[in-house]
């Protein structure tokens, strides 16, 4: 198979006829087999009678529908899980991905051999203050983060080599970071299409301004998680270490400024009655505290990486 198509949706049931209507047309003149993967996040109106009423009809469409709305990144997942064609591209389901784009992102996968392709929409159909300008903000962010150099991480109209897809882990709010997420696993050949925007043409949209938070704290985790997600030590050491001796050292200046006091005769006030003395102690067990948490987070990675060899061993021997 060609290409598999997965669409996450919530609350879509204007847009789905014409938007699989749209695929189909792109499809056929371009000869490609395919399937379309519908991944229902818990809609509340007519969407999944739709997307049933359309894989009736049509061997090429499936769905996926979950009970309840579990986010984008869910669905992504689901979709990636089941995904068969030797291409998945991803696209939204409220007609501003424009099919038209998919033979396009389609040869830059099979003849250019990019892992992944990200859409850029140069020119958007959006609310400037709402969307572009903190879109802007965010990318910028993404872009010094990671060192991708990439114009659109959240773009949903994307292109993917099949073993990206099985190997990329889409979790919490991360599908803004598939680019990064794909970097981290180990596909480097990552590129960008400008690709065409349209205004929506039905409802309205399902994001408010909590997903530009949510996208900045999941930013900050994935930069985290792929420059110290493998040697946990390198930053909690380092700081508890850090801490530790900065504690340590004005503890031992408290002790030898009572000395000194003592020795010339001078007044001088108890330790236990020097604030300092608490911060320095509080400093020292914090440092400690950082130091364990580094510790224990080698020896589960550890335990982890041993598990792994254990079982390719065990693979290996059958």
């Amino acid at each position: 198979m060609n290409i598999s198509i997965v669409i996450p949706l919530l609350n879509e049931e204007e847009s789905l006829r014409e938007l699989h209507d749209w695929i189909f047309r792109v499809m056929e003149a371009n000869k490609f087999t395919y399937e379309i993967l519908f991944i229902d996040d818990g809609s509340t109106d007519n969407s999944w009678n739709i997307i049933h009423e359309l894989s009736q009809k049509h061997s090429q469409v499936k769905g996926i529908r979950f009970l309840r709305n579990y986010g984008k990144s869910q669905a992504l997942h689901a979709g990636f899980k089941e995904a068969q064609g030797d291409v998945v591209i991803t696209m939204d389901a409220d007609l501003q991905d424009s099919p038209d784009e998919i033979p396009e992102l389609y040869k830059l996968i099979t003849e250019k051999n990019f892992d992944l392709v990200s859409g850029w929409k140069k020119k958007r159909y959006d609310s400037v203050i709402a969307k572009n300008i903190p879109s802007k903000l965010f990318n910028w962010a993404a872009r010094r983060t990671s060192g991708l150099k990439l114009h659109d991480f959240n773009c949903g109209l994307k292109a993917y080599k099949n073993i990206v897809v099985k190997n990329v882990d889409v979790y919490g709010e991360m599908h803004r970071y598939i680019p990064v997420l794909a970097k981290n696993a180990g596909f480097q050949h990552i590129g960008e299409k400008v690709v065409k925007h349209q205004a929506r043409k039905y409802g309205k949209t399902k994001f408010g301004y909590e997903r530009f938070i949510n996208g900045f704290l999941d930013l900050i985790t994935i930069w985290f998680l792929s420059k110290f997600g493998k040697r946990p030590m390198h930053l909690f050491g380092a700081l508890g270490v850090l801490m530790f001796f900065i504690g340590l050292a004005s503890a031992a200046y408290i002790g030898v400024m009572k000395l000194y006091k003592l020795a010339y005769g001078l007044k001088a006030i108890l330790v236990t009655e020097n604030p300092w003395f608490y911060i320095s102690l509080a400093t020292m067990i914090i440092g400690t505290q950082f130091f364990l948490a580094g510790f224990l987070g080698e020896i589960i990675l550890r335990s982890k990486r041993d598990k792994e060899r254990y079982k390719i061993s065990e693979t290996e021997n059958l």
